[in-house]
């Protein structure tokens, strides 16, 4: 492992770290008022945030093998997964809980301006992080100013419906392991999450996720504010949508107007 790759992962450690402790804290001085959980919101997003900007900087400018960046991707979201201590840290996942009142509309609003408060938050912090120049690969970035390109290398229309298919498998594989005991579960979310970035990757980034694109992929240079809405904010929503629309209601009424088929006795199928 280089010194780049090793101070990368110690900072990678060091936020989450730091995070899960802020979370403790915060939940401890929150428990009885009613805010911890958008305490605890902001706290979990503003960790995956931070962690996504240094990975996306070890892939991008840092230039590590695919299957290292793959693992790293694996292995973050596992720690996510088992830190996160019921926030959500997805728009797409807020609007999902509100649609089967596991939240209030009122609650998953407040949810979603966490974060996207600590979306922000990241994308300030960040660069205070790098600028410390704990390693090479931060020193160059600084000499480069911290120069953000865009990761859409298609058509709108085509990322898009990228973003579109990584949600909709993300959010199926969560919808479907929900009775699964959570340390098994964060690990079957964590391998698809591992795959979509593995097939969409190299068109959008595979972000999936609104609040943490409009951190780490607003605004870069090679489009536009319009288009990484597009990409970023409808794409997931509607792959979202889609997984939710299809498993609660086409499945089941297509199940219902099928008809059961019997085989009795002498082998012949009847209705």
């Amino acid at each position: 492992m280089s010194a780049d790759v090793a101070v990368s992962v110690a900072v990678l450690v060091g936020v989450v770290a730091l995070s899960d402790a802020a979370r403790r804290l915060l939940s401890r001085a929150l428990a009885d008022s009613g805010l911890r959980e958008y305490a605890v919101e902001l706290v979990s997003t503003f960790q995956l945030c931070c962690c996504t900007h240094e990975l996306k900087l070890l892939s991008e400018v840092g230039g590590i093998e695919p299957r290292l960046a793959l693992t790293f991707t694996y292995l973050a979201a596992v720690v996510h997964g088992l830190t996160f201590s019921g926030a959500i840290g997805n728009p797409s996942g807020a609007l999902e809980h509100a649609y089967h009142s596991r939240l209030t509309r009122a609650c998953a609003l407040r949810r979603i301006a966490c974060q996207f408060a600590a979306a922000a938050a990241a994308r300030a912090a960040v660069p205070l992080i790098w600028g410390l120049g704990l390693s090479g690969l931060h020193v160059r970035h600084k000499l480069l100013g911290y120069q953000c390109i865009s990761a859409i290398h298609a058509p709108v229309p085509q990322a898009a419906a990228v973003e579109l298919g990584c949600a909709f498998a993300v959010q199926t594989v969560i919808t479907h392991t929900r009775s699964v005991e959570e340390k098994y579960r964060v690990h079957a979310v964590a391998a698809v999450i591992a795959t979509v970035v593995y097939a969409g990757g190299s068109l959008t980034g595979a972000v999936f996720n609104p609040a943490l694109a409009f951190s780490t992929q607003f605004p870069c240079s090679g489009s536009s504010f319009l288009e990484s809405c597009v990409v970023y904010w409808l794409g997931p929503l509607l792959g979202m949508m889609s997984s939710v629309l299809l498993f609660d209601k086409l499945l089941p009424l297509i199940l219902r107007r099928s008809p059961s088929l019997h085989l009795p006795v002498d082998g012949k199928k009847t209705t």
